[in-house]
């Protein structure tokens, strides 16, 4: 518990400090409901002095040789690497991850901060043609500034990662709000991290506090040039309107409802793992999950029998148990929220092929089927182990149904024909598609991001230059030139 003690701070300026706000985030185990730490909220004064901290110590690090920034995230990488085993029991604990989830976390973040380290001493800039005699056009990438981070709780840590190590790399410096669920993973640890790397102080902070404290502080704060929130689309909404009120740029990964899509000439097999471990990885808590399993009818019998067995193999319960391959959700609301979820189904028409039980904020798996058209909970994103299979007749019905959807965040569709499979993917209104592999992937030089209410933007490998940077054209006139007058 030491653990948690020492990093359910706030880290403002180099210094790891004790909010000042009115009220305690009590940092809880979800399984067992174990008080792990209490945090006391930040305040929007704190909030003014993380991002001050920030905007006085940003441009000696942008001026910086790029091989000292790289240096501090390549030992960052190192730290990481030599601390995943208390890193992981830290997931276990806050989270309700289980031991496979955790190192799944850990082994991505740590390609997250390797990639970020190239990205320090990568050129910026481009000599450009000019159409005039005599004249150069200089085009030159900067980094923006300062950069708002807000996180979900789901997979802080990689979220963090994704965000933080690249900004840091092209020379910016970065306030991170971490969820109230992962204060310490996605937060106190972050902060750890890169302070033990030697990054100098104020480049990095971390402030945990809720808009109930600061309201919108933390948003309209002039100092922060770009914001890189991940969570709900509602939550999103506020976010992109507030920031734009105050023209700033935003990248956005929101909700989804993403369909795996079982073709008739699918490997089944291939197809029911590939649809297990989308649909509940980490209880299904997960943006990218396979909320709905579509199944042509020609394969929908053996597919079913198949998927319903699987799922009820997965073992539930204590995430400490080697055995246990689903563990809590995050808190009590999400337990109920997921049983009335089920029920309200049930009382639509649909037919539970799994009826899962619920125990404390342990949810067993549900398989559902039978859904009416128009079903509102098609077309929404189901944060738990619930599953909603659905069958199809060819695949201009899969495509429809795909698309049948707000968000279009992720996909997959299984077929023995790779090329099909592309051309079904290029047709799918959605940020990330996947042939023949989960819903479920994240690498750090492909670009991450949805479609519709899925997000705006786009992260990983030349996303984030985009994303983290501003460009600045610079012309010379060589020689003497004329004028029109």
């Amino acid at each position: 518990m030491s653990f948690f003690h020492e990093l359910a701070h706030q880290y403002i300026d180099g210094e790891w400090r004790t909010g000042t706000g009115s009220w305690d985030i009590i940092d809880f185990n979800p399984y067992n409901g174990e008080k792990l730490a209490s945090l006391t909220v930040a305040t929007a004064a704190e909030i003014d002095q993380a991002y001050a901290a920030a905007e006085r110590a940003q441009p000696a690090w942008a001026a910086a040789p790029p091989f000292a920034r790289r240096a501090v995230l390549e030992r960052a990488t190192r730290i990481l690497g030599e601390r995943s085993g208390e890193i992981a029991e830290a997931i276990i604990d806050e989270l309700g991850g289980t031991r496979s989830r955790a190192e799944f976390e850990i082994a991505l973040a740590t390609e997250f901060l390797k990639e970020a380290a190239g990205l320090a001493v990568r050129p910026l800039g481009a000599i450009l043609p000019a159409a005039a005699d005599g004249k150069e056009n200089r085009l030159r990438r900067g980094p923006a500034g300062v950069v708002a981070v807000i996180n979900a709780f789901n997979f802080p840590l990689l979220a963090a990662t994704k965000t933080v190590a690249p900004a840091l790399a092209l020379g910016n410096a970065v306030v991170v709000k971490p969820h109230q669920n992962a204060p310490v993973v996605g937060g106190g640890l972050v902060a750890r991290i890169f302070e033990d790397a030697g990054l100098p102080a104020g480049l990095l902070n971390v402030v945990v506090t809720d808009s109930a404290e600061i309201g919108d502080a933390f948003l309209t704060h002039p100092a922060p040039r770009v914001v890189a929130f991940t969570g709900s689309d509602r939550v999103g909404r506020h976010v992109a309107a507030v920031a734009a009120g105050h023209f700033k740029r935003c990248v956005l990964e929101l909700s989804g409802n993403s369909a795996l899509v079982v073709l008739d000439d699918a490997d089944v097999e291939q197809a029911v793992r590939a649809a297990v471990h989308s649909r509940f990885l980490f209880q299904g808590q997960v943006g990218m999950a396979a909320n709905r399993i579509l199944v042509d009818r020609a394969v929908e019998r053996e597919f079913t029998e198949l998927f319903v067995a699987e799922t009820a193999k997965l073992t539930v319960g204590d995430p400490r148990d080697p055995e246990t391959r689903l563990g809590p959700v995050i808190n009590a609301f999400q337990a109920d929220a997921l049983a009335a979820l089920v029920d309200e189904a049930l009382a639509a028409g649909a037919t539970a092929l799994l009826r899962g039980r619920t125990r404390g904020n342990v949810v067993e798996p549900t398989v559902l089927t039978g859904l009416p058209q128009g079903s509102p909970l098609l077309r929404q994103e189901i944060f738990g182990p619930v599953a909603l299979l659905v069958p199809f007749d060819g695949e201009d019905e899969a495509l429809r149904l795909v698309d049948d959807t707000p968000y279009g965040l992720s996909g997959a569709v299984h077929t023995a024909d790779v090329e099909r499979g592309v051309r079904f993917a290029r047709r799918a209104v959605s940020g990330m598609f996947h042939v023949n592999g989960p819903t479920v992937q994240d690498d750090p030089r492909a670009a991450f991001g949805g479609e519709k209410m899925s997000g705006l933007g786009r992260l990983n490998g030349e996303a984030v230059v985009e994303a983290f940077t501003t460009s600045r054209w610079v012309s010379v006139q060589y020689g003497r030139t004329s004028f029109p007058f």
